[in-house]
């Protein structure tokens, strides 16, 4: 990657991504720091692309599984491109993929994507920095509580549902697979998690290597179907039409926490990247996300974290209080990464934060 860099000219470099997930708001940030970008993306989804003035260059491909073959990769390196990953490189690549057959320069640090889409060292991670973890359980046949029953990997809640017994999860698990929504094969892949109950709260972070700090730059919640919708029907049919809800994200809110929550959440994320430094030096590099639950008595629980862009900063593009609390009008997550490695290359440090 080192022999790469040195053949790109830093003058002319590119921000690129796979067209998905939150593209638009790296691209925006992108061309707002006044950059090229370009844009490798499915034809179906072409359009829009086409429709929001964000995109330079626009390679279409039939499977994002393309971005792995060579042509592919010297179209992109003659083009000087920095790629930005987000929730769609794990879910359509494997991490071995990503870091063994990806030659194109990646903002961030590549080896924690193993850590993010393995639920063990997951946990295993979080809990050296500290953090409050719900149970976990290894099989259905323990299950004594109410799980919530997930799979490895950015899924976007497709296929997740709840259970409280063995029997419970056999029932609903059968019924995702009749539905479409699983397949026999993910019973030996599933994750059951302790179902905390709270409200679930994504705050997002960002570290810098170059200014040394973990900045907090937004927070927001997730819309789920049909989970989110289940309340406008009464309980006595809910119970007649035996309803067995999944937790697909169809969409983001923004949240603005009460300000006594954020002394917490800032040093959640100030520990957990310090932890990232000795699993996978340097550690985090940009943008990464806890995934967690608030209690009644203001108990916070991390389930899960992101180390890259997740949609959820989609809500903040221009809109944040806590980007507009350090940075003023219009910053937000995919600028924040344009402005990192702008500043980084005016330094000469593409290095440091390129991998």
């Amino acid at each position: 990657m080192d022999n790469i860099l040195r053949s790109y000219n830093s003058k002319e470099l590119s921000i690129g991504t796979l067209g998905s997930h939150s593209a638009l708001n790296i691209f925006k940030g992108a061309k707002e720091e006044g950059f090229k970008t370009v844009c490798v993306c499915k034809q179906e989804n072409a359009i829009i692309y086409k429709k929001f003035p964000v995109v330079d260059e626009l390679i279409i491909v039939k499977d994002f599984n393309e971005l792995l073959t060579e042509s592919l990769q010297e179209k992109l390196r003659s083009l000087n491109v920095v790629l930005i990953p987000h929730g769609s490189f794990t879910a359509y690549l494997s991490t071995e993929e990503l870091i063994n057959n990806l030659f194109v320069p990646m903002f961030g640090n590549r080896e924690l994507l193993h850590w993010e889409t393995n639920r063990d060292k997951q946990a295993e991670w979080l809990r050296q920095a500290g953090l409050r973890l719900p149970q976990t359980f290894k099989k259905p046949d323990e299950i004594d509580r109410l799980v919530i029953v997930k799979l490895p990997g950015a899924k976007g809640g497709r296929g997740y549902f709840l259970a409280n017994s063995p029997s419970s999860f056999r029932k609903k698990f059968n019924d995702m697979v009749d539905r479409g929504l699983l397949s026999s094969e993910d019973l030996d892949r599933v994750h059951l998690q302790e179902y905390v109950l709270g409200v679930n709260v994504y705050p997002h972070y960002f570290s810098s290597i170059l200014k040394n700090d973990v900045e907090f730059l937004g927070v927001d919640k997730r819309y789920e179907s049909a989970v989110d919708s289940i309340g406008k029907i009464p309980a006595t049919e809910q119970i007649e039409i035996e309803i067995s809800p999944t937790y697909t994200i169809v969409g983001n809110i923004p949240l603005a926490l009460r300000e006594s929550l954020l002394p917490e959440l800032i040093r959640m994320g100030e520990n957990v990247h310090e932890k990232a430094i000795d699993l996978a030096p340097p550690g985090i590099i940009g943008p990464f996300c806890l995934e967690t639950v608030i209690t009644d008595n203001l108990e916070i629980y991390t389930f899960e974290i992101s180390a890259r862009i997740v949609a959820g900063t989609n809500i903040g593009i221009g809109t944040s209080p806590y980007a507009y609390l350090r940075y003023g009008e219009n910053m937000y997550m995919g600028r924040r990464i344009a402005l990192e490695i702008k500043e980084a290359k005016n330094e000469d440090k593409l290095q440091m934060i390129l991998a």
